[in-house]
């Protein structure tokens, strides 16, 4: 992997890289949105080798074909992406902004990267530079365009409900905390399989709520009409295991019954009729 430049084009607070060869926004539009906020020290950048200089990548063995992927120290909003080890190529959900030679090693000798799939616009980091590397598509669905800071032949960009993949994994449009916003279905011979959420679901630190918002960090609830076209797009979800965007948020027991419950409890507190529900 070749060396990174030193110019500073990823946001401190997002994890977003822009393009080098274009000047820099004088405020990140990942942050200057009402769904995530600006540094209170103001807009900052870092450049990947001053990342690299500074963080390393924890690969964490999750089960037998998967691993998650972090940042550490901390790095802007502390996603982890997760490696999807797969008989018909590998998936990589979601994104972390640091890519260094260590993780291009590791991912390679569990047979590289297929697909780079999102569940939002908060992830895409370095999405670029991963796909270049790994020289594998990176999808997104078309209703967060916008939110692509540069495209690059990597992107393909899909629409409609869902988009499968390969070996029965499927991407499925939910909406919600962004227009576009995704979950990732893996499924199992022995269970129903299990939801890779993003921050389209957020679980709950006590586990036993799974929230759905425009924004978590600002606590902006969505509209009526947005959280039910949620609902319906997700009711219909079987699964036995939820992971989220965070190393907490690992949802294994009881995690249909608790999402289920959870919508419920939206359900009742917008004071939605149930013939609304069909």
């Amino acid at each position: 992997m070749n060396k990174s430049t030193n110019k500073k084009n990823i946001c401190v607070a997002c994890g977003t890289q822009f393009p080098l060869d274009e000047a820099l926004p004088e405020l990140c539009p990942i942050c200057n949105d009402d769904r995530q906020y600006i540094n209170p020290n103001g807009q900052t950048w870092i450049s990947a080798d001053e990342l690299n200089d500074t963080h390393k990548v924890k690969i964490t063995q999750i089960s037998e074909h998967l691993y998650s992927l972090k940042v550490t120290p901390d790095f802007a909003i502390a996603q982890r992406a997760f490696l999807i080890i797969s008989p018909q190529g590998n998936i990589l959900w979601d994104c972390i902004p640091l890519l260094n030679d260590e993780v291009v090693t590791f991912i390679n000798s569990m047979g590289g990267l297929k697909a780079i799939a999102f569940s939002h616009p908060h992830y895409y980091s370095n999405m670029n530079e991963w796909a270049q590397v790994f020289n594998c598509p990176v999808y997104i669905h078309a209703l967060d365009e916008q939110w692509i800071n540069y495209k690059s032949e990597f992107v393909s960009l899909w629409s409609g409900d869902t988009k499968l993949l390969w070996d029965g994994i499927n991407i499925i449009h939910i909406g919600g905390h962004f227009p576009g916003s995704c979950v990732l279905h893996l499924p199992s011979a022995d269970s129903k399989g299990t939801i890779f959420c993003g921050d389209t679901f957020y679980i709950a630190p006590s586990k036993r709520h799974i929230a759905v918002m425009h924004s978590y960090p600002n606590q902006i609830l969505l509209s009526k009409d947005d959280f039910l076209a949620v609902y319906k797009r997700s009711i219909g979800l079987e699964f036995d295991a939820l992971l989220g965007a965070f190393e907490r948020q690992n949802l294994i027991e009881n995690a249909q019954l608790i999402f289920t419950g959870s919508l419920k409890r939206y359900i009742d507190s917008y004071g939605i009729e149930p013939g609304t529900l069909l």
